[in-house]
């Protein structure tokens, strides 16, 4: 267990945002998390889970307890009939993780590929892109209760996902501390290709049975084509989740904008893109301090230079109320803001 005091969070969250941690323990292990549980000092305080940073938006100093997973690891668990189980510890960078899948033969995870962050902080928000979300290939995990130190194990129902949502930003925030991942990649491989963008790449490049290395490859090139490298421009990747709406509601709005992006979902709902709502409301490269609205996405906020949480946070209320003065719809936003 590694404890440091008065850390400058700014390289630990990618919108480098201006942050004080009183005290950060860098976690490595189960054994490090209930040393800090243990502790007669720290484990008394509360704690905040810090993974790959990259879905917070950091308004203030920490004076509670950072947890920084750090856990490493990444292995071949299972070769069963139907798929391949595959395991990696919470702190693995999950680009990376999927890129060394791939490499290894065990395809699945292509459609997620460059999602920022870390493999623990996948489940919590059950992220999702080009048609597949983390829960489809969800097979269980290892978390680390901190008031009593204790390992336990979740399955997929336990974790009780939902749309970029589960069990860790609701009934358990705050409370477990995730070690490790283990996913289900299906055999036989299936491409999932009935997204938008991807169909467009088929017919651009011809190629109607794509292997997963070549959906992995579109994936990267249009996410890097549409969103900002946090490494560049700080950010936290989309803010707002796509909204749903019922089909009456759908109906209602084509009726006053007719372009709007939508798509019908199995239960009978509707998904809006939220970066549309956003566009139409005209706020694209729009400003306010040093916190502004990406010009080639306007789902996604940036940090100019010096921006401050408070910034963001004033820019993102801004566009909620903006769409709900026009579509009737409240925007929800996918970090959590601390």
């Amino acid at each position: 267990m590694q404890i440091e005091t008065g850390v400058s969070l700014k390289p630990y969250n990618t919108f480098a945002l201006p942050s004080l941690a009183r005290v950060m323990v860098r976690v490595a292990s189960d054994a490090d998390v209930r040393a800090v549980v243990d502790h007669p000092e720290l484990g008394r305080a509360p704690k905040f889970i810090l993974g790959g940073g990259s879905n917070i938006v950091l308004t203030r100093d920490v004076t509670g307890v950072v947890l920084k997973v750090e856990v490493a690891g990444r292995r071949l668990l299972e070769t069963r009939h139907d798929a391949f189980i595959v395991e990696a510890g919470a702190g693995e960078n999950w680009h990376d993780f999927v890129a060394w899948t791939l490499a290894m033969g065990w395809p699945g995870l292509e459609n997620l590929a460059l999602i920022p962050g870390t493999v623990g902080a996948a489940p919590v928000q059950n992220i999702g892109a080009y048609g597949v979300e983390l829960q489809e290939r969800f097979e269980s995990l290892d978390a680390v209760d901190l008031v009593t130190g204790r390992t336990v194990t979740l399955t997929a129902e336990m974790c009780r996902f939902g749309y970029r949502d589960s069990v860790f930003k609701n009934g358990l925030a705050g409370k477990s501390l995730i070690t490790r991942v283990r996913l289900r990649l299906p055999r036989p491989w299936r491409a999932v290709q009935g997204y938008l963008e991807l169909e467009r790449r088929q017919a651009q490049t011809g190629i109607r049975n794509p292997d997963a290395r070549r959906i992995f490859d579109w994936v990267c090139e249009i996410r890097r084509a549409k969103l900002p490298d946090p490494a560049q421009v700080g950010n936290a990747g989309s803010f707002f989740k796509n909204p749903f709406v019922s089909e009456a509601q759908c109906r209602d709005i084509i009726g006053r904008d007719p372009a709007v992006v939508h798509y019908p979902m199995p239960d009978g709902n509707v998904k809006l893109a939220a970066g549309w709502l956003i566009d139409a409301c005209g706020w694209k490269g729009k400003s306010v301090g040093r916190a502004a609205v990406y010009e080639k996405q306007a789902l996604v906020l940036v940090n100019r230079g010096g921006a401050s949480g408070a910034e963001v946070v004033t820019l993102a209320r801004a566009i909620q109320e903006s769409v709900y003065g026009r579509f009737g719809i409240r925007l929800e936003p996918e970090p959590v803001v601390v």
